[in-house]
């Protein structure tokens, strides 16, 4: 599925000229809405965060460090938005846990769950793979994500328009010798998002999965050291696409599209 099908199937999209952040045209789209981003302390999660907050959300932020989510805040402060800043690593899955207590004693409800951290772990042959960075990888890119379903999707029911959008990889297809646990958890993932989505085709939910493709961010530079870095697409060029499946208007469910 392409990024235009998505745009076509939201009833209203916001008008972004040239697909930049920097040109968006604010027009509270997510207004009083609450979204949950994972990663969000630099690349695309930090970038999601900030259009997000642009639209009129509050955003909850969520890192493994709190400085980078304070720069992230910073931005956002000074653009007129609201965060709430959690440090938290996604292997510690009882803090997970929690973060849903704390989001419904709070706030009564989750809008929007952008499951975007990962982990690269190692490019090397599988054989050679060092058993504790396997599991910690299939840990945050896969069991993670499955307990933060676990602990949102009640919040994101109590929502007028619950919308959980889940960050894959062109690493899931096909064979790709060398990336590993990163590869196996990505098409595991997809697995789960599409047994999610299938459970919820007669609910108000709406989930999704995007693939960002090559985007300048931490992953790719250590992924791909030898590459120019102005070669590829910059995260903020992602972010209409997040806020389409994110609208509350927005109809796509099921799909995963391809940026």
């Amino acid at each position: 599925m392409t990024a235009a099908r998505a745009a076509r199937n939201c009833r209203s999209s916001p008008k972004h000229p040239d697909n930049q952040l920097g040109e968006m045209t604010l027009a509270n789209l997510l207004k009083d809405r609450v979204a949950l981003i994972t990663g969000a302390s630099r690349g695309i999660g930090a970038a999601v965060a900030k259009g997000f907050a642009a639209e009129g959300a509050h955003v909850i932020l969520t890192a493994r460090t709190i400085g980078g989510l304070e720069e992230v805040d910073d931005d956002i402060q000074r653009a007129g938005g609201s965060a709430t800043l959690v440090e938290m690593d996604l292997q510690d899955t009882l803090a997970i846990d929690r973060l849903g207590a704390n989001i419904y004693e709070r706030w009564g409800k989750l809008d929007v769950l952008v499951a975007n951290g990962g982990a690269l772990g190692q490019l090397t042959p599988i054989h050679q793979y060092d058993p504790k960075l396997w599991e910690e990888v299939i840990a945050v890119n896969l069991t993670a994500n499955q307990r933060l379903v676990r602990s949102m999707d009640p919040l994101l029911r109590l929502s007028d328009a619950g919308r959980a959008i889940f960050v894959t990889s062109t690493a899931a297809r096909g064979a790709r010798p060398f990336w590993g646990a990163y590869a196996v958890s990505k098409a595991a993932l997809e697995a789960m998002v599409r047994s999610y989505a299938a459970e919820n085709v007669k609910s108000k939910l709406r989930i999704n999965m995007i693939n960002p493709g090559a985007t300048r961010t931490g992953m790719r530079a250590a992924a791909f050291p030898g590459e120019d870095p102005s070669s590829v697409k910059e995260p903020e060029t992602l972010v209409p696409l997040f806020l389409e499946l994110a609208s509350p208007d927005c109809l796509t469910h099921g799909d995963l599209i391809d940026a």
